[in-house]
This record gives C-alpha cells, sequence and structure tokens, in this order.
C-alpha cells in the first residue's frame, strides 16, 4: 500500500496544493488527517490518499474577505454562499487530476479536517461535510469546495458556539481524498483510558455514516482486558452500500436482522487493534472501522472527548405511580450522564425545529448531524435508534446534557407537551401519562 502513495508538486500560490496522506502532519492538514498519517507511519491498516491541506483554502477563500462576516445567521449564510459560489482553482483542479490518476481513478471519499476538529478539547463529530462515493476529478473538486463551505453550516457555527469559540474565529479546513471502502460491516470503536476497563464496539451492516449518525441501532459489545466478550445483539434493519457513484438504503432481510455482525473473535482482534491506534496517537480514541472482504480498515480515529456511560443495568421493576396516575418506563441504551426532567417536545424532521424551546426534552427518531443547533438548547435528547458511539451521543456528551438511545417508537409512545424525566446514566425515560 505505501508504494502507492501520492507525490504531486503542483503550487497554489507558493503552497503544496495535496501531500501524500502517509506525510499529513496536523500543523497543516488538520487533526483528522494527522492522525490517519499517524497511523499510515505506523504501518496501520489506513485506506491510501492525499489531503489538500490548509494553504489551498486559504489560497482559494483569500478573495472573499470571509474576515468582513460578523457571525449572525444571515452572515453564516451570506459566507457559505459566497465559499459555494467560489470557483475551485485551477491549480487545485489539476492537482486532484493528477492525484486521482496515480490512486488509479478509483471511488473516494472526501472527508473534512479542518483545525479545530478531533482534538482533545473537541471532537466537532459530524459538523462538517464529508462525502462518499465520489468519482472523477470534476465531482472530487465540488466536494472540496463543500467540505470548505461546512465550515460555516449551521450545525458547524452552533457546535462553535456551544464551545465559546467564534463563530469565524481561526477557520482552517483541510480535505482527504482517500479510497472508498465498500464495507460488509462496520462500526465505531472507543478505547479505554484505563487498561483494566473494557474496550466499548459498535457494528453493523453495510457503511458506517448508518451507526455514526444513529440512523440505526447497532450490536454492542465489550471487549474485557483479558479478551473476555459480551454483546447485545440488535435488530439492525437497515444498510448503507454504495451503488455506482450513489448511497442506497436497504432493507436488511430478515433472517440476518438480529445475526451479530461480527463474531467474538473479530471483536476481540478489533479491540487489539485499538490498543495499537491508541499507543500510536498516546491516549484512548474514538476509532471508525470497517470490513471489506475480509480486511479490517481504520477510517478515523480522534481522541476521546467525553467519558462514556456504563452499559445499561437489568430493567427494574415498574415503578407504581399515585393513584389515578398512569407511569410508564421505557429503556434504552445510555448515551450521555445525568438526569434531567423536562417537557417532551417530538420531532420528526426540519419542520418541528421551530417548535423546540430551550429546557425542552428532544424526543426524535434519529438526530444527524444537522440536528446539531437543537443540542444547545435542548435539556436532554430521547432518540428511537442510534448507539453510544453516534455522533449525537457524542455531541450531547460534550455538551453535557442527558440521552438515551434506541428506545423504540419512542416518539409515538411519549406524548408532546408532556413532563418526562430522562436518566442518561441508567438509559429510563419516565413519563406520566405515557
Amino acid at each position: 500500500m505505501h508504494n502507492q502513495q501520492i507525490v504531486v508538486n503542483a503550487s497554489l500560490k507558493g503552497s503544496v496544493v495535496v501531500v501524500p496522506l502517509m506525510e499529513s502532519v496536523v500543523g497543516t492538514c488538520g487533526g483528522k488527517a494527522g492522525a490517519l498519517g499517524a497511523l499510515l507511519r505506523a504501518d496501520l491498516p489506513v485506506p491510501d490518499g492525499f489531503v489538500v491541506p490548509f494553504d489551498a483554502y486559504l489560497a482559494a477563500v483569500h478573495q472573499l474577505d470571509l474576515g468582513r462576516f460578523a457571525g449572525e445567521p444571515d452572515d453564516v449564510a451570506a459566507a457559505r454562499q459566497a465559499v459555494e459560489a467560489l470557483p475551485v482553482p485551477a491549480a487545485v483542479i489539476d492537482a486532484l487530476g493528477r492525484a486521482l490518476d496515480q490512486l488509479g481513478e478509483p471511488p473516494v471519499a472526501v472527508r473534512s479536517s479542518a483545525a479545530k476538529e478531533d482534538t482533545c478539547q473537541a471532537s466537532a463529530a459530524g459538523q462538517h461535510d464529508s462525502f462518499l462515493a465520489v468519482r472523477g476529478v470534476g465531482a472530487v473538486a465540488t466536494a472540496v469546495r463543500a467540505c470548505w463551505a461546512s465550515l460555516f453550516s449551521p450545525r458547524a457555527v452552533a457546535y462553535r458556539a456551544a464551545s465559546d469559540d467564534q463563530p469565524f474565529g481561526d477557520l482552517l479546513m483541510a480535505v482527504i481524498v482517500q479510497r472508498h471502502v465498500d464495507a460488509e460491516v462496520s462500526g465505531v470503536m472507543f478505547t479505554p483510558a484505563d487498561p483494566d476497563e473494557a474496550t466499548r464496539i459498535e457494528a453493523s451492516w453495510g457503511l458506517g455514516p448508518s451507526i455514526v449518525e444513529g440512523r440505526v441501532t447497532p450490536d454492542a459489545y465489550r471487549v474485557a482486558r483479558d479478551g473476555s466478550v459480551t454483546r447485545t445483539v440488535a435488530d439492525k434493519q437497515k444498510r448503507l452500500d454504495r451503488h455506482g457513484t450513489r448511497l442506497v438504503i436497504r432493507d436488511v432481510p430478515t433472517a440476518v436482522r438480529n445475526r451479530p455482525a461480527i463474531d467474538d473473535a473479530t471483536a476481540a482482534r478489533l479491540a487489539e487493534l485499538g490498543g495499537q491506534i491508541a499507543a500510536a496517537l498516546g491516549g484512548p480514541q474514538d476509532v471508525e472501522w470497517a470490513i471489506a472482504d475480509g480486511r479490517t480498515w481504520i477510517l478515523q480515529a480522534r481522541p476521546v472527548t467525553a467519558v462514556l456511560p456504563p452499559p445499561p443495568p437489568p430493567p427494574p421493576a415498574p415503578p407504581s405511580g399515585a393513584p389515578g396516575v398512569t407511569i410508564a418506563e421505557l429503556a434504552g441504551t445510555p448515551g450521555s450522564h445525568g438526569t434531567v426532567t423536562g417537557i417532551a417536545r417530538i420531532v420528526r424532521g426540519f419542520g418541528d425545529f421551530a417548535r423546540v424551546r430551550p429546557g425542552d426534552i428532544l424526543v426524535c427518531p434519529f438526530t444527524d448531524p444537522a440536528w446539531t443547533p437543537l443540542l444547545r438548547i435542548a435539556a436532554g435528547v430521547v432518540t428511537e435508534t442510534g448507539g453510544v458511539l453516534s455522533h449525537a451521543a457524542i455531541v450531547a456528551r460534550e455538551h453535557g446534557i442527558p440521552a438515551v438511545l434506541g428506545v423504540p417508537n419512542a416518539t409515538s409512545r411519549l406524548r408532546d407537551d408532556t413532563v418526562v424525566t430522562i436518566d442518561g446514566t441508567t438509559g429510563t425515560v419516565t413519563a406520566a401519562d405515557a
């Protein structure tokens, strides 16, 4: 794999336009690319590719004078529109074409690698754009520009604001372009900070966005230090796959929905690989992985930014209420520590966003990264699908709000405008008159 690394010497105003992924470092290519470069240098299995570094972004947007935007909502929209309308510089297109040619013109993944993404302080999980199944220099150039523009997406601005960061302060975006992996199984892994703790793994069929975006409830595995494995197998109803240059969602055949996505031996091997990743990067890591044709690939590794809640305990005895009051307790996966009581707000899509008020409990089918602005004002989150390692759960933990995930039919079992209490440590949701 290493002898296929790309060397491109084209320049843009004196700056290197693309660099081999193996040579990428945090200071010029962002945390995501820098971590993958370090893993390649450690001879770990990362799909090969290259990076469009910070300098190319700065040179491309220099003429836009983005500093004139003050950070108000209209400014954010104007800044994004300005970048989206920007012609991709000819030097970038030329370098992309030559680099893709050296890769053999495969379908590629085009992924953000911002300066303040995948750091020890903030993951920015899912806040910037990434694209799978991209093919051809024109499509790749368009995706690179979209990654640049996603610095100014509402979710990215809301995430930075929640971290007390300036909406337009010190913004830099590099972009990773690497071989697309047609995963049969994919997932996320959290390596432990304490060697006596278990490695946490989630897995499902198909490509990884189904898991990280919380659109499927994945299988959950715990691999102890001695290699023993405990697992909870989920009903994995949907999968995401590549079809040409499109991504398609398909129903998982009934016969395999409740079949473990990986066996215990594979989980143990993943945990061992996770230990190697953590050692190479110097601390516990949040790892995205994929298995294709029997081979395991590392797609991303970033520092763990918040402590995971423990696995759910055995279901408690049904609670009893006062006479005339029905108490319902729903169980899910603990996603983010803490307990909170508030008004349930059922949100099934963007049309419901305006109904959410500060202090509400967000109850939704799932939360993809575009819903990040709601996590700034919600007091807690309940989802029908998703796992503890999904982007929404990571952001909830960073924001310090309780979350309970994978509660079946939560949007129909809980009523809008009723009082609910959620416990993100035990994974329970309690509602009166549910």
